[in-house]
């Protein structure tokens, strides 16, 4: 039984996170964490002299943006979370895309969207050997770039890697931690949708930004074969019945 969880880059604040996470690493078979960290990119892209656009949740990446991606979520995001877990016991291991090719992504949308993939391949023998072995992969989504046409790296969308290597793995669920208890209409949290449901709360606007990225993850590991998706924040690392619960049509559990 394996859990993939993702993490929002807020989220990785809350001094709650950590034990959580551990928590869950004891609890079950296997737990890949992925990680975004899209407010430490625009604060160093700031700082740098860049700026910051997003579209339909997705970051616009240029060239000189993508080592401001590597050294913000392959660099300090992801050995600050690997080590906040490693003080806790867990054998974390602290990994991007980009190593042993784990994410392969080919272009989205060069013009639109610039240096931004969309996952193409796992590496699944090499996140199976870290699970198997008892390790707790950390993964950070920037990927290698299978195409040969943008260079050696692409921004993924921190969600979009999640659900590709949830259904890498045959994973039971995708849950993608966000600063929000869930999907929300009217102020209130949806408990239960389907993949067409997904699809009308962002045709209809419900759903937008990054909302609107989770869902299309959350359609895709669907689609792919993993049993349930939820989004919701850190407190559903442990309260398996909080938040959004995506499953595919007909599915009641």
């Amino acid at each position: 039984m394996t859990r993939v969880i993702k993490i929002g880059g807020r989220p990785q604040g809350d001094p709650s996170l950590p034990a959580a996470v551990a928590a869950a690493s004891r609890a079950n078979g296997g737990v890949v964490v992925v990680h975004g960290g899209g407010d430490e990119v625009s604060v160093l892209q700031s700082a740098l002299g860049g700026s910051t656009k997003f579209v339909n949740g997705r970051r616009v990446t240029m060239q000189k943006d993508i080592d401001i991606v590597r050294m913000a979520l392959s660099g300090s995001a992801n050995k600050r979370l690997v080590a906040s877990l490693t003080d806790l016991g867990v054998n974390a291991v602290g990994l991007s895309g980009e190593d042993a090719a784990l994410i392969a992504a080919t272009p989205m949308d060069p013009k639109q969207l610039g240096f931004v993939g969309a996952p193409s391949a796992i590496n699944t023998a090499f996140i199976r050997f870290l699970l198997g072995g008892g390790y707790v992969p950390v993964v950070s989504p920037v990927s290698r770039d299978a195409s040969g046409t943008m260079g050696s790296a692409l921004n993924v969308n921190g969600d979009d890697a999640a659900a590709a290597l949830a259904v890498a793995v045959g994973a039971t669920e995708l849950l993608l931690v966000a600063d929000v208890e869930g999907v929300l209409a009217n102020g209130s949290v949806i408990s239960s949708i389907t993949p067409a449901d997904a699809r009308g709360l962002i045709a209809d606007g419900t759903a937008a930004g990054g909302m609107q990225a989770k869902l299309q993850a959350g359609i895709a590991a669907i689609e792919g074969g993993v049993a349930r998706v939820r989004i919701s924040d850190i407190k559903a690392i442990e309260d398996l019945s909080r938040g959004t619960t995506l499953r595919p049509a007909g599915d009641h559990s």
